[in-house]
């Protein structure tokens, strides 16, 4: 029993528009020490979109994971408080102890203590 293309077709709208909404991006920032050191930070963010009524990816976007590469090791994502962004190899119960604590608006980067001016490439 064949099927009909009627059925067919927006069964395969349906499945390309959510292969079409969700995307990773990764942004790039050079992060200078009090000393002038330069260091290189990715940040990268994987986004999924849900449909909405008429399958428009602009709308509605969450965050789903989140990584910080900083000096050779992968950062997970533990949280946000305020503009702050928390990363560390393994979260802490709270977010603020992370060892990473990053704010994107200013491009601070505080890394185990160590203050790091960074700038999206």
């Amino acid at each position: 029993m064949s099927r009909s293309p009627t059925l067919i077709i927006p069964a395969l709208i349906l499945v390309t528009s959510f292969s079409a909404c969700g995307r990773e991006d990764y942004t790039t920032w050079s992060c200078k020490d009090a000393g002038g050191s330069k260091h290189t930070m990715i940040l990268k963010q994987a986004q999924m979109s849900f449909e909405n009524q008429q399958f428009d990816c602009k709308h509605t976007m969450i965050l789903k994971q989140a990584q910080m590469s900083f000096e050779n090791q992968q950062f997970d994502f533990c949280g946000s408080l305020g503009p702050k962004s928390y990363f560390d190899l393994k979260c802490p119960p709270q977010p603020q102890d992370s060892s990473k604590v990053f704010i994107p608006s200013s491009g601070v980067l505080i890394s185990n203590g160590v203050s790091f001016q960074c700038n999206a490439l």
